[in-house]
């Protein structure tokens, strides 16, 4: 598990699944099924997680400390008890952040070489 000494930086880059995870949860706490559609809404489809990978990459992310389970459930009668809720913790947010900057640096430079320059 991440320590609070921990550098955000040290866990980049992210894999791309793990940022998309950590974006689903940004706004609200989720379930594994709500992850993979919030994700495949927010990108138009252009990606959907499978339950393997998206179920393997929440128990990396659970073990670095970026995420954890919620204990706290919805009214019995919008829940099903079998369903696990994943909350963004203050350590992946900071990640999230990192990620975010550096992803905007990469962008700052191709645009730089010509790569599609920001319009006047």
């Amino acid at each position: 598990m991440a320590q609070r000494d921990d550098a955000p930086e040290d866990l980049l880059p992210l894999p791309s699944t793990a940022f998309h995870i950590l974006l689903a949860l940004a706004d609200d706490d989720r379930h594994g099924y709500a992850i993979m559609q919030e994700v495949a809404a927010r990108t138009d489809g252009r990606v959907e997680l499978g339950a393997g990978t998206l179920y393997r990459s929440i128990q990396r992310m659970l073990e670095q400390g970026l995420i954890a389970e919620v204990r706290q459930r919805p009214a019995r009668e919008h829940d099903d008890e079998r369903r696990r809720y994943y909350r963004l913790t203050a350590f992946g947010r900071r990640v999230a952040e990192a990620e975010m900057d550096r992803l905007t640096g990469l962008v700052k430079i191709a645009r730089a070489v010509g790569l599609r320059p920001e319009k006047a």
